[in-house]
């Protein structure tokens, strides 16, 4: 029996004989945590019929059910194409202020500037992403595989990545601008370019090989093999870590900082005050939320993840 898509679920390739079964929970995985499940045999013939229905096994008293998720699914996908359109339209416009301004020509403005340039790239590729995979809905979900689908993913993964180092970028730029008072930051402008947009190219392309010759399913939308997700994961969680670290000794220093003005008596205490501020403003900024679920397996929390990743994140 071929794999089959039945609008709902994904029957997998199966040998005569055998009988399949599909979770309730892993089908309507937002809304239930019902753990029914719905079966089909594997015949000479092809498969059989399903037995129960979705709704008897899943307890859905009629087909309001699917329906229902289908349009909270399409309202949630209206509230995040939003927020990334309002970020879209914001970050472009202050990239344009920022470059075209020679006064705002600094390092610091240059990393901004590359900073929004990912915020701008992770929304555009949303847009992409979903254009490519959920514009027609009679797509078979269970066989689509084209380049064009994988590298829309691709470049997806690409600016999530980007995005979480150019904050590790800022936070690290933020550092050194606190400890280093007298060092000129341009020389390690160059350092922070190839932490930004060279290390996630580097690991990109790992990934993508990975998948290509390990994994080569579907659209290389999923998580399933935990090995492989982790090449993704691990940096961005390995990042988060050392932003949290710089966050910590930022506060650290300020507080010396401010000590030691107020001790001299000297009037840098108010610029101290607006770091500490814009510091502390940095918090949500750095992805600090994220780290909430960076250690918790992929199925934990599914909802809450929604929330935040797409909802609160679409308008960062």
């Amino acid at each position: 029996c071929k794999t089959e898509w039945d609008e709902i679920g994904c029957w997998l390739r199966a040998e005569a004989g055998q009988v399949v079964n599909l979770s309730c929970s892993e089908v309507f995985r937002h809304f239930s945590s019902n753990q029914g499940y719905v079966y089909r045999n594997c015949t000479g013939d092809g498969w059989s019929e399903m037995y129960p229905t979705y709704e008897d096994a899943c307890h859905f008293s009629d087909d309001s059910e699917p329906e229902s998720e289908t349009s909270y699914l399409y309202t949630f996908r209206q509230v995040y194409t939003v927020g990334y359109a309002t970020s879209l339209i914001s970050l472009l416009t202050a990239i344009v202020v920022f470059a075209g301004f020679r006064k705002f020509r600094c390092t610091r403005n240059y990393i901004h500037i590359n900073l929004f340039s990912s915020f701008v790239l992770r929304a555009s590729a949303v847009f992409i992403k979903d254009a490519v995979l959920f514009a027609d809905e009679t797509l078979d979900h269970c066989s689509m595989s084209t380049a064009a689908c994988k590298s829309a993913v691709a470049f997806f993964q690409f600016s999530i990545l980007a995005n979480y180092f150019w904050l590790l970028v800022e936070g690290m730029y933020l550092q050194t601008l606190l400890a280093l008072t007298f060092v000129s930051q341009r020389k390690y402008f160059w350092w922070y370019i190839l932490i930004g947009w060279g290390l996630p190219s580097m690991v990109l392309i790992l990934w993508v090989l990975t998948r290509f010759f390990y994994d080569d399913r579907g659209c290389w939308d999923d998580n399933d093999n935990v090995g492989i997700w982790w090449i993704i994961k691990g940096p961005i969680t390995a990042s988060l870590l050392v932003n949290i670290v710089i966050f910590i000794n930022v506060i650290r220093i300020l507080v010396q900082k401010l000590k030691s003005s107020a001790m001299a008596g000297n009037s840098d205490t108010g610029h101290f005050m607006r770091l500490a501020k814009s510091t502390l403003f940095l918090i949500p900024l750095f992805g600090m939320h994220y780290t909430v679920f960076a250690f918790l397996p992929e199925n934990t929390g599914v909802a809450a993840r929604l929330y935040i990743e797409l909802g609160l994140g679409s308008f960062q």
